[in-house]
């Protein structure tokens, strides 16, 4: 992506899902987001490109929102983690009978265990990057935890099943 795209971009995406006013580190998530942003997400299992394309999805809105237009190569960018996280909580935001989008990805978020690196103080940008590692190739438990839906009574291993239909059953399990 070009730098001074990308940085509006991801201010846009940032808005999407924290508020952009906020001055007190304890509360803000740049270094998380950002970190987020700068790693691609790949999908494993069948169906779970359709997360990758609400992701994608987001770049036209933003396009739009803002008035520019399309640069083909800053659009075939593979997806990141940031922006499947945000289609995916918006996907959630209609599905579900409560919470809006932000509301979800920070439950995605705290269920990853990421929610509380926030920018005061050291950022653990290892430990950060082997938890999204671990989402991305699925190397969580079976029951899902370690990813972004556990539940208490899988009925399949959640390593094996798209996202869209961990989300679901996690939605069941939370109704």
């Amino acid at each position: 992506m070009s730098a001074p795209l990308d940085e509006l971009y991801f201010t846009w995406l940032y808005g999407k899902v924290c508020s952009v006013k906020l001055r007190d580190r304890s509360k803000t998530h740049n270094k998380l987001l950002r970190q987020l942003f700068r790693t691609k997400f790949v999908w494993l299992i069948s169906n779970d490109d359709n997360r990758m394309e609400d992701g994608l999805d987001l770049r036209d809105e933003f396009l739009e929102h803002e008035g520019l237009d399309p640069d083909p190569e800053w659009m075939r960018v593979e997806c990141s983690v940031l922006e499947m996280l945000i289609g995916l909580s918006r996907r959630l935001a209609f599905a579900a009978d409560e919470g809006g989008a932000r509301d979800w990805f920070w439950i995605m978020l705290e269920n990853l265990g990421v929610a509380e690196f926030n920018d005061s103080g050291a950022y653990p940008e290892e430990e950060v990057g082997e938890i999204i590692e671990n989402l991305i190739w699925r190397q969580y438990r079976m029951d899902g935890r370690g990813g972004l839906f556990p539940l208490e009574n899988p009925q399949s291993d959640q390593r094996k099943v798209e996202l869209w239909y961990q989300a679901n059953a996690y939605l069941l399990e939370h109704e």
